[in-house]
């Protein structure tokens, strides 16, 4: 099993133990390009999950959902090995990313110019 397959397996285990509706998007010639790993509903609220292992960062694309779903008032996460102790706590309190966008968006203005700059 694959580091990153690592994480969504535990990602899937707290999802169900959490009790939310989740379903993980299969990229096709029908799907969506770059939507999360995991569309989740919990307690009314549309999340996205990204996971990402060793260090990985969301691709341009990814990034780029990740975002829209935050512009449209939901929340979304990259989860990767280190920080999955924090999706329970981010999925139970309501708005947790919502009341802290700010520090959000800074995230994702990073990630971008990490991207920029390693793509040259």
């Amino acid at each position: 099993m694959t580091p990153e397959a690592k994480v969504k397996k535990k990602v899937k285990e707290i999802l169900t133990e959490l009790g939310c509706y989740y379903v993980m998007p299969v990229t096709n010639g029908f799907g969506s390009s770059g939507a999360p790993d995991f569309l989740v509903c919990k307690e009314g609220k549309f999340i996205g999950v990204e996971c990402k292992a060793n260090g990985g960062k969301p691709t341009a694309l990814q990034f780029k959902n990740l975002q829209n779903i935050i512009e449209a008032g939901g929340n979304a996460f990259v989860i990767n090995e280190d920080n999955i102790s924090t999706l329970p706590m981010l999925l139970g309190v309501s708005n947790y990313v919502s009341s802290d966008r700010t520090n959000i968006r800074k995230t994702f203005a990073r990630i971008r110019l990490q991207q920029e700059s390693e793509n040259g």
